[in-house]
């Protein structure tokens, strides 16, 4: 099968601007819809170079789906490419979040709203549980991955052992598996994960690294200092507006520590932000901050997202602009902190993927790698069993059990692994179900 016709920019302008508005179900289903739609629906990259994009953005702190999308964005159209993948794959969460944090702030638990919500959460669970199996199912092709993926999941679960050191302890299973198994730890996992064929891509396995994609160190440190030049004068001209103690000056900073410390996804990163919006500036209660994580989980876009609801409350409640600009104030705010949120996610794709492009069937560099994907699938596994938890039993195990939930969430389930009905059809479906539900409930 020949690959397609080369893709302009406009197009895939139109399909990243798509996925923002359809990237529910955590970094999972992303990453999962992503598959469907750039490997075997419209074949813009292979099987091979997709997961080598992939294993990189694992290593990297941030939301590995924004900068995944970021990665083929820029590889297809350059910077630019990039900017744009990686922005709207952003952008429409940012502004659903703005609109639901005023609806939140404004009208207080919204019955409407509620009961949506109520429908997509374990439609939510039924993404994840879904798309961990379909990329189980690409990467753990030999069972010592297996058996990675089965001890980080221990080890997370069970043990509460940080991200960061499952990341290390797979990278050097993996590097040592590369030297003294390498046809297990090849890219893909010894059977070929990779090898699976979709057709000739327009990025195939053998095409080229384009010009921009040529890895050099002076470019490196160009982008690198580039970024840091961008970051310091955004600091820089809010701490001259409003002050170093001002609200977005410390949003802005404690934001990009945030940024920096996301290895493993959000709720990697998730106790670092409760303390700092809860405790040291009380931006958010702690019932608000849970308010804040559902909402997170049920609209598109990364999980991290929930410091733009944050950000949008504490400014809010703190008046920052005063009582009569107060939804202003809040949108600010979010926006303020979306861009010290994802700043450094695009100065790793910029400055990084060239190099990561240099490395392809160089086993030294992929076995590693290979082993980090297998203990992720493992600590995605963890998440979904978190999702569940907290889905299935809201008011911890000693609560009731919440069988609608679970009827939803099987039916969202069977829907997209056995009939392979699309996600936001599921979604939309969920959400009605779960909107008649809590009005059922309210009158009987």
């Amino acid at each position: 099968m020949n690959a397609p016709a080369t893709v302009g920019f406009a197009e895939a302008f139109r399909f990243w601007l798509k996925l923002g508005f359809i990237s529910f179900g955590g970094p999972t289903g992303q990453i999962a819809i992503m598959h469907q739609e750039l490997v075997e629906r419209r074949r813009w990259i292979s099987e091979r170079r997709f997961l080598h994009a992939l294993n990189y953005c694992m290593l990297l702190p941030g939301p590995e789906a924004q900068q995944l999308a970021t990665y083929i964005g820029w590889l297809m159209h350059r910077t630019w490419g990039g900017i744009a993948a990686g922005s709207l794959f952003v952008l429409p969460s940012v502004f659903i979040l703005i609109a639901l944090s005023w609806i939140y702030l404004a009208w207080g638990n919204v019955p409407l709203v509620a009961g949506l919500f109520y429908g997509i959460k374990p439609a939510v669970v039924a993404i994840v549980l879904a798309a961990a199996h379909r990329i189980g199912a690409r990467a753990l092709r030999h069972p010592a991955l297996w058996g990675i993926a089965a001890a980080a999941f221990v080890a997370i679960f069970a043990f509460k052992v940080p991200f960061p050191a499952i990341v290390l302890a797979a990278a050097l299973i993996g590097s040592a598996g590369g030297r003294f198994a390498p046809r297990i730890f090849a890219a893909g996992g010894g059977h070929g994960a990779a090898q699976a064929s979709h057709g000739r891509a327009i990025i195939d396995d053998d095409t080229p690294a384009p010009s921009h994609a040529r890895f050099s160190w002076p470019r490196l440190w160009l982008i690198a200092g580039v970024g840091l030049l961008v970051w310091a004068a955004a600091l820089a001209s809010l701490a001259a507006a409003f002050g170093w103690q001002g609200a977005l000056t410390q949003m802005g900073w404690f934001f990009t520590k945030a940024a920096l410390l996301t290895f493993g996804g959000a709720y990697a990163v998730l106790p670092y932000v409760y303390q700092g919006a809860v405790e040291q500036f009380q931006w958010v209660t702690p019932a608000q901050m849970i308010d804040g994580l559902a909402l997170g989980e049920t609209t598109p876009g990364p999980l991290i997202m929930v410091v733009a609801f944050v950000a949008f409350v504490g400014a809010w409640t703190q008046a920052i602009f005063g009582p009569e600009s107060l939804a202003a104030a809040g949108a600010i705010a979010a926006i303020v902190t979306t861009f010290f949120t994802f700043l450094p996610s695009f100065v790793f794709i910029f400055a990084g993927a060239p190099f990561i492009e240099t490395t392809h069937g160089n086993l030294r560099f992929t076995a590693p790698l290979t082993g980090i994907t297998a203990a992720v699938v493992g600590v995605i596994a963890n998440l979904a069993v978190f999702f569940a938890w907290h889905v299935l039993w809201p008011g911890g195990f000693d609560g009731a059990f919440d069988w609608a939930s679970a009827v939803l969430g099987a039916a969202a389930f069977v829907a997209l692994f056995r009939f392979k009905i699309g996600i936001m059809p599921v979604v939309g479906a969920a959400a009605l179900a779960g909107l008649a539900i809590t009005l059922a409930q309210s009158v009987f």
